[in-house]
């Protein structure tokens, strides 16, 4: 188990950033190994700062696609996941989301006709 935890801070221009903090041998910093695809993210970039350290990792110009894109965050020592994020782009997420919101609808209406017809054999 990793003695490190990850905090996610923001998602901002095509940058995320989050915080790790944990104990480690004074003078020691984490190893941090980003995959997308199985393959690592370049310019990972983790610097020291007074509540642990802070994580920026550069979102790749070809995540930028129709799709879901997983990145996972290892702790590269131990080979732990420490965390994760997902980038959702495209007509994927508008049609995934659209059938979500038809799907907690037509969900609804049966709980609904339930409810009523619950109330009128209770009457």
């Amino acid at each position: 188990m990793s003695p490190l935890t990850l905090t996610k801070t923001r998602l901002n221009n095509g940058i995320w950033e989050g915080r790790l903090s944990g104990d480690l041998p004074v003078g020691q910093n984490p190893e941090i190994r980003v995959d997308y695809r199985d393959r690592p993210v370049e310019g990972v970039d983790l610097t020291e700062s007074p509540e642990g350290w802070n994580l920026r990792i550069p979102v790749p110009p070809r995540a930028m696609a129709d799709g879901v894109h997983s990145f996972l965050i290892y702790d590269g020592a131990t080979d732990t996941k420490l965390g994760d994020f997902v980038v959702i782009a495209g007509d994927i997420a508008h049609h995934s989301l659209r059938a979500e919101v038809e799907l907690l609808r037509a969900e609804l209406d049966m709980l609904k006709r339930a409810f009523r017809r619950h109330c009128m054999e209770t009457q």
